[in-house]
């Protein structure tokens, strides 16, 4: 893992680079959420980020992610799932974290309610929208979201927050921005509809300007934070 004091610097440097896009794009101090992703790092990792007061991280990998989970138990963190679930998966998933941002099915939705603890409070979760259409990602297609979300509002113990995408990689800002534009159009769409969404989970450390510039409210940092990651 990086030291301590380059992790320290790093989440300076992202948090002025979140700064930096907000005070650019028009958009209010503070209105964007730093999530860390922490998927590969040691839990020394995450606590040395905890020390910078960084309290929401996201992983991907479930086993690993259960076993930082139970060995940071004690300290205030919001741990965000951001990887494929697997439907005979969910349960730990609802009991252990505060937030679900890869959600793209209802069966998998119906899972989480009913294994969400009752002791806990409702499950956040974000629709994942494949915006790009690349048949190696999940989501669900833009024209879908509307007739999902309607069914999993229903849901007892979840709580629909918005929007996540992971758009194929762009050239350039304007590509990015275009990309981004059609998510938070689509979280428009279903605003409009009467759904009380409020977060748009977009941009990682290479475009976080411009998921900002389109409207997002929480960006996934993880290389710009700990460094290049190893490969599972």
């Amino acid at each position: 893992m990086l030291t301590t004091e380059t992790i320290k610097d790093n989440l300076l440097q992202a948090r002025q680079r979140i700064a930096q896009a907000e005070a650019n794009y028009g958009r209010p101090h503070g209105s964007v959420e730093l999530m860390a992703v922490s998927k590969t790092q040691p839990a020394a990792a995450i606590l040395a980020a905890l020390a910078q007061q960084q309290h929401h991280f996201g992983e991907n990998y479930l086993q690993e992610a259960l076993q930082k989970i139970d060995a940071l138990r004690d300290h205030p963190i919001v741990w965000h799932y951001i990887g494929a679930i697997q439907s005979n998966k969910t349960r730990p998933i609802a009991e252990n974290f505060d937030w679900v941002h890869s959600v793209c099915s209802l069966k998998v939705a119906t899972r989480l309610s009913a294994q969400r603890t009752d002791s806990l409070p409702a499950l956040n979760v974000c629709i994942q929208t494949n915006i790009s259409a690349e048949a190696s990602k999940s989501g669900v297609p833009p024209e879908q979201l509307a007739a999902l979300i309607a069914e999993i509002a229903t849901l007892p113990r979840l709580k629909v927050r918005g929007l996540m995408a992971i758009p194929q990689k762009a050239d350039n800002f304007a590509q990015q921005r275009a990309i981004f534009d059609a998510v938070q159009q689509a979280q428009q769409r279903l605003i409009e509809a009467g759904h009380p969404l409020d977060t748009l989970s977009l941009g990682m450390s290479a475009d976080l300007e411009a998921a900002i510039a389109a409207g997002s409210t929480m960006v996934r940092l993880g290389t710009a934070i700990f460094g290049v990651r190893k490969t599972p």
